[in-house]
């Protein structure tokens, strides 16, 4: 049979049913909201859907002929990301080193960084040390007493490279937060790319981040949280690429038929040996520098390596597996864990290092002689080396800070205001006279300088309607691309209602904005429509898709001020405090 019906039927061990009757109950209750299961293609298009191409009249309309047309799709898959990687890039290195001050939380990192670079460890600073950081730089005396960190090494080590490579000055230790920002850019719109299988999609994904505040001042500041951002976001576009050649090797392996249509075989997507998996394996060494950034990168090790698993299942069951999850089981799930969590771990201890080499005798870092002195009489002693008790004691000194940090801090926040940008963090605040730093001589009054960490708030006002809709479409859908967004979102947000009390902040939140910008992409494309809609349907769709693209730019103008430290009359910055608790 050659029919459309039978062709669906294909798919399913009950031939001879109408392909209503062959859906689960749960998709048949499912409808009444919304859930439509798509007609059953060839199973190598399933596993590995091709690209979107833009419709044959854009050329007509653009006048282009078929030859440059298509040169221009295959040149776009890496020319439209860079072109937007550039433009992130010259925002964020514009002017990196203003303000010509060390800004909030930089005077514990930029000083550590500076500490771990040159000692292994970090060290206590004079209660004056950031004014002769600015005067004197690299020629300022390093301290030689270890200090009391709580964060690992890694995002300190990373602020550390672009001071030895630029001079221990404000834009020496915001450089390697420019460039990971910079970069995870271009990671964005790549990963968009793959997922969506849109190159318009992945690029306006990318360009969403490239215009949040949130985003650039946390690239234009020497904090753990952007670096931490990034190896999550490298660590989700690993995986998301280790499922595309995982699924290509499915799709190769599977038999054919005479007319070429690859058919579902369950002994194939039971029995296959899907390899080493590379890209899972730097997956795991990502997530094991995330986890050296700062710790609330277990969460995301925990949510990606069960996202990574339940993939292989879909993509099992995709290509025949009768059991998916015992096939998972025998062939997946040791090598799966064996990269994320082993490899994780052991770079988390290598990460230490520095510390781990430095002398034990009281003179290297804090807790270093822990278990030759107050840990000699451990009744582990004789099991683990002296480096690894003292690790640990370390390690659970540092766990019980955090879980008991509650000190009341003026820029604080509840996690449910984050996606409304409810609390924002001020970062540098100054009141210059009129003729003085930038404030105009005709202001009138005095003038504000601000460096205020908040994200451009209609871009975030759309995410919360965004993260709706992707949990209705993975949850009513079964979009797999939801998903994967609503459990980066997930990862990097929820863990920290369970810390009602523990003094936190906003800017946590730039761990999981990459992909609440997927999440407004995917929400956008569904408002310009599917490739199949009437010409007028698509129409409408872009222009209103459009205008909310220009307006998350212009409010990205607006508060230009506001993240650049730029000197505004008062007036002016008070007309941008949109919200009382934004003061």
């Amino acid at each position: 049979m050659t029919s459309t019906a039978s062709s669906m039927d294909s798919t399913d061990t009950r031939q001879g049913q109408a392909p209503h009757d062959q859906r689960p109950s749960w998709q048949q209750r499912l409808r009444r909201f919304g859930y439509t299961a798509g007609p059953r293609a060839d199973v190598r298009d399933r596993l590995v859907p091709p690209y979107v191409q833009p419709a044959p009249r854009l050329w007509a309309v653009l006048g282009l002929p078929p030859t440059p047309a298509d040169r221009l799709v295959r040149w776009s898959g890496w020319g439209g990301p860079l072109l937007i990687t550039l433009f992130a890039g010259v925002l964020r290195f514009w002017n990196l080193g203003s303000p010509k001050a060390v800004i909030f939380d930089e005077t514990y990192y930029a000083k550590d960084a500076w500490a771990l670079v040159h000692r292994g460890f970090e060290v206590n600073w004079d209660k004056n040390a950031n004014d002769l950081v600015l005067s004197m730089g690299d020629k300022v005396q390093l301290p030689s007493d270890a200090a009391y960190v709580v964060h690992p090494p890694v995002g300190k080590y990373v602020i550390g490279l672009g001071e030895l490579m630029f001079g221990f000055d404000p834009f020496g230790w915001r450089f390697m937060t420019a460039l990971l920002g910079t970069l995870s850019v271009l990671m964005l719109c790549r990963i968009g790319r793959r997922i969506f299988r849109s190159t318009f999609l992945g690029c306006l994904a990318g360009a969403l981040m490239a215009v949040d505040g949130l985003h650039f001042v946390m690239s234009r500041t020497a904090l753990l949280d952007g670096v931490l951002m990034f190896f999550v976001l490298a660590a989700f576009g690993c995986l998301v690429i280790d499922r595309d050649k995982a699924r290509e090797k499915l799709a190769a392996a599977l038999p054919a038929d005479a007319d070429g249509r690859v058919r579902p075989d369950a002994h194939t997507a039971e029995t296959l040996r899907l390899g080493w998996r590379p890209w899972r394996w730097t997956a795991g060494l990502m997530l094991g520098l995330a986890i050296g950034t700062k710790w609330n990168g277990l969460y995301i090790l925990a949510a990606f390596g069960l996202l990574t698993v339940l993939w292989d299942v879909g993509s099992r069951k995709v290509a025949g597996a009768r059991a998916p999850h015992v096939a998972v089981l025998k062939h997946d799930l040791g090598f799966a864990f064996l990269a994320t969590v082993p490899v994780a771990v052991l770079t988390y201890i290598v990460s230490w290092t520095g510390w781990i080499l430095s002398p034990s005798d009281g003179s290297g870092g804090y807790y270093r002689n822990w278990a030759a002195t107050d840990g000699k009489n451990s009744n582990w002693s004789w099991l683990f080396p002296d480096w690894w008790r003292s690790l640990w004691h370390y390690e659970s000194q540092v766990y019980e800070f955090h879980v008991g940090l509650s000190s009341p801090h003026t820029y604080e926040s509840n996690p449910w205001s984050w996606l409304v940008t409810g609390r924002p963090v001020s970062y540098f605040y100054e009141s210059p006279v009129p003729g003085k730093d930038g404030c105009p001589v005709d202001a009138g009054e005095k003038c504000a300088r601000e460096v205020l960490a908040i994200g451009t708030p209609l871009l975030w006002w759309v995410a919360a309607f965004a993260v709706l809709y992707v949990l209705w479409r993975w949850f009513f859908r079964r979009d797999w691309r939801a998903g994967a967004i609503a459990c980066g979102i997930a990862a990097g947000y929820l863990p920290w209602f369970m810390y009602q009390e523990r003094t936190i902040f906003f800017f946590y939140a730039v761990v999981f904005l990459p992909f609440l910008c997927l999440a407004v992409a995917m929400l956008l494309g569904a408002i310009v429509g599917p490739p199949k809609s009437s010409e007028t349907r698509r129409v409408a769709g872009a222009t209103g898709a459009g205008v909310l693209v220009l307006l998350i730019a212009w409010n990205f103008i607006y508060f230009w001020p506001l993240f650049t430290g730029t000197a505004i009359p008062i007036d002016d910055w008070r007309s941008r405090m949109w919200l009382d608790t934004w003061v």
